[in-house]
């Protein structure tokens, strides 16, 4: 059983990729270093998952370690509900990538819904393996995700915006997607 739940409650679990959501937002979408009103509010990320799937979210933020820890940055994550997970290897290894495979992997014996916050594609066929009957969601910006994603829709993952469904951000990015008609406001345009 896992050990942050009660006798027969399911837990999600909610794990970031922070390398690539942050490379994604500084390098695709603003195009410089995001500063941080620009980055995501984590606890937003959490209460999202809370309430979406209401039952408790455990939270691991996995970050590459090279040298010095971020102190700060740790201490906010946890204050925020989030396990760091900081990780070091040898040059040119992908050590997050591969902890979130390991991690994806052992999640397939436990009674958990998960939500994976990336758009790399090096996870697919562990989250493929997890669309299974339980709830699965990829988190991020929809226009950068990797392609090789979409054939699990059918087998139920779900996808998720970071910006537009979980709101985890207080100011709004200059991404361009399409506009549903329902959802247009010419004032964002004048």
């Amino acid at each position: 059983m896992d050990p942050s739940s009660g006798p027969g409650e399911r837990t999600t679990y909610v794990l970031v990729d922070g390398e690539n959501i942050d490379a994604t937002l500084g390098g695709s979408i603003l195009q410089r270093r995001p500063m941080s009103e620009e980055r995501p509010r984590w606890d937003r990320v959490m209460t999202f998952a809370e309430h979406t799937w209401p039952q408790p979210a455990v939270g691991l933020f996995f970050l590459a370690v090279n040298g010095e820890m971020p102190y700060p940055f740790v201490q906010a994550l946890m204050a925020l509900g989030f396990r760091p997970v900081p990780l070091s290897g040898d040059a040119g290894e992908k050590v997050v990538d591969i902890a979130i495979q390991r991690t994806l992997e052992a999640l397939k014996d436990r009674s958990a819904d998960v939500m994976l916050l990336s758009h790399d594609r090096d996870f697919v066929p562990q989250v493929g393996a997890l669309c299974d009957g339980r709830r699965v969601a990829l988190v991020g910006f929809k226009e950068f995700r990797s392609k090789e994603y979409a054939p699990l829709a059918d087998a139920g993952l779900q996808f998720i915006d970071l910006e537009y469904d979980v709101q985890a951000f207080t100011t709004r990015l200059p991404r361009i997607r399409v506009i549903p008609i329902a959802e247009f406001d010419p004032a964002e345009f004048l």
